[in-house]
């Protein structure tokens, strides 16, 4: 084996690891990488424009294509830079390696010229990271990240490379397999609870699968409508579980959760057993969690033992992979009509659907209503975070998994515009929309000289209300419209120019009869179209839960 130096050995194994694009912003300590990256053929390098953007974008490859994203920052500030996005794959379980920069080994610790100690500052938002501290150590390392990322609940993993690393050679050749004696996730799951867990559903009358991103993670959204269908049991699926369950078949129930859907909140609350998959009952979805499913056992199926029984009780927990599991229910259980259950969640359907009132003024949900018939559903939807992402969860039919994109645990705005780009090159045969607010926009707004860059042709549709939209809701509801803040309106930009100041189109829409046309036009144009909607400014998010209610309790109307 020839000796190769501690940037070619990093390059080595992205390529081995099936790596065909990274992001990343170059700096001082990383140039050694860089050096090698200039002449490597199998690897795309995107430049963003902020090393946040790198980490989202990566983020938005990997949840779109189910690839590990990998993102490259230098150290210090551009490490820094990175914990946001690193925070954000963490939460929502998204593989991804960030490759940052260091000091020289020899330096650290010294308060060197850009040192930060990012090991011990991502510490608690990885799935695992290291700090290399030996050239000959490098090879293991970078193939132990990837198996880490991955496997079992997926996550981030960042790796620290000093400069001294990357310029030192060695003769260690990369490995072919990793075994790591304190990491071994189960897969298959308990025989004796999968058998409790079935005997519990055939006995049960007014069941719910309550299904997260799990089942999107663990590519089970086949398996999982399979057990549906044989069980003949309404579906149900958080945020970050759109898409794992079509939505336009009867037995969707659509989104649960502080701002779900009537008759799936409704439908929870009154079943008798609850089959969680790939969920983590977070609080967004139980509400007050002394009466979340009072009425029901539960069965909750998890990869990560440490999510069972961590917010809700659960009675019957099995430790595994949904795609492995889900099958050997399906094999097991009973079809059922329940025929009255069905027949009280269909009159919750008629009597409470999601509705928005048509008062002249260009509506929200008609943006994202309009977008779903013009793509047929066949678009991957990122979001920022805020009111727009709660309209395009709730008004875009998602039929297929990895097509919405979103920011679920940490809810980080400036997240869905590089998710966006990073969706669009890992699946440059889909159509790729940002549906935006007008303050998450701004957070990353620099990243339109990226799609310019590259003509990455992403369609960003601006719901632009001239509000933090969602802290403006909360206020108006329950501090008395005592609007501290959120009002953007002064010093307002205009999308459309500043978008073709960096060369990219851009479209105002004011009316409903603007919206159609302009949407096919920016579908019809080969590059990036940044779409400015100015929508009704104080329209509201609904159905909501009030933070602390339970899950039946709400509301459709303004509060006095």
């Amino acid at each position: 084996m020839k000796k190769r130096k501690g940037a070619e050995i990093v390059i080595e194994a992205l390529i081995k690891e099936g790596v065909d694009t990274v992001f990343g912003y170059p700096g001082g300590a990383v140039i050694p990488l860089y050096d090698v990256l200039y002449d490597t053929k199998q690897i795309r390098h995107i430049l963003t424009r902020h090393e946040q953007a790198a980490a989202h974008a990566a983020d938005g490859y990997a949840r779109a294509t189910g690839k590990v994203g990998v993102c490259i920052a230098t150290s210090g500030p551009g490490a820094t830079n990175l914990v946001t996005g690193i925070a954000t794959a963490y939460m929502d379980s998204i593989p991804l390696i960030a490759l940052t920069g260091q000091v020289p080994t020899h330096m650290i610790g010294n308060d060197a010229f850009q040192e930060a100690n990012i090991t011990g500052i991502t510490y608690s938002i990885t799935k695992h990271n290291y700090l290399v501290k030996s050239v000959d150590e490098l090879p293991h390392v970078l193939k132990e990240a990837f198996y880490i990322a991955k496997s079992g609940r997926p996550g981030p993993v960042l790796i620290d490379l000093p400069k001294d690393i990357l310029i030192s050679e060695s003769k260690v050749p990369y490995p072919r397999e990793v075994k790591i004696r304190s990491y071994r996730p189960h897969y298959e799951g308990n025989s004796r609870q999968i058998e409790r867990a079935v005997k519990l559903i055939n006995k049960s009358e007014k069941p719910v699968i309550y299904a997260g991103g799990g089942i999107i993670s663990s590519g089970a959204s086949k398996e999982l409508a399979e057990f549906a269908h044989r069980s003949n049991i309404p579906v149900t699926t958080t945020l970050m579980g759109l898409g794992a369950f079509p939505e336009n078949n009867s037995l969707s129930l659509q989104m649960l959760g502080m701002h779900g859907t009537r008759y799936a909140n409704y439908s929870i609350s009154e079943a008798d057993l609850i089959i969680a998959v790939g969920a983590r009952f977070d609080d967004r979805i139980t509400g007050k969690v002394s009466e979340f499913a009072p009425k029901a056992s539960i069965i909750h199926i998890d990869i990560d033992p440490t999510a069972i029984s961590k917010n809700v009780r659960v009675d019957i927990p099995i430790v595994g992979d949904a795609k492995t599991i889900l099958p050997r229910f399906t094999a097991l259980v009973e079809t059922k009509k329940r025929e009255g259950w069905f027949k009280k969640i269909n009159q919750w359907k008629e009597k409470y659907p999601l509705r928005y009132e048509r008062d002249g003024s260009l509506k929200p949900q008609f943006v994202v209503e309009k977008i779903y018939e013009l793509t047929k559903g066949e678009a991957i939807i990122a979001t920022e975070v805020g009111q727009n992402q709660m309209w395009a969860a709730l008004f875009y039919c998602y039929t297929r998994p990895r097509s919405f994109i979103s920011s679920g645990g940490l809810g980080t705005m400036g997240y869905g515009f590089p998710a966006a780009i990073g969706a669009k090159i890992g699946c440059p045969d889909r159509i790729v929309f940002d549906i935006a607010g007008d303050g998450s926009f701004q957070m990353n707004i620099q990243e339109l000289a990226t799609v310019a860059n590259y003509q990455i042709p992403v369609k960003v549709a601006i719901l632009n209300n001239g509000y933090l939209g969602m802290v403006r809701q909360w206020q108006q509801l329950f501090h008395h419209s005592r609007y501290s803040q959120v009002d953007l309106s002064e010093g307002y930009p205009d999308f459309v120019k500043v978008a073709r100041a960096y060369g990219v189109e851009g479209i105002k829409i004011e009316k409903e009869e603007e919206v159609e046309p302009a949407l096919k036009r920016a579908i019809s144009i080969q590059g990036p179209v940044i779409m400015d909607f100015r929508i009704a400014r104080e329209e509201n998010v609904y159905p909501m839960v009030p933070a602390g209610a339970a899950l039946t309790e709400m509301i459709e109307e303004r509060l006095v």
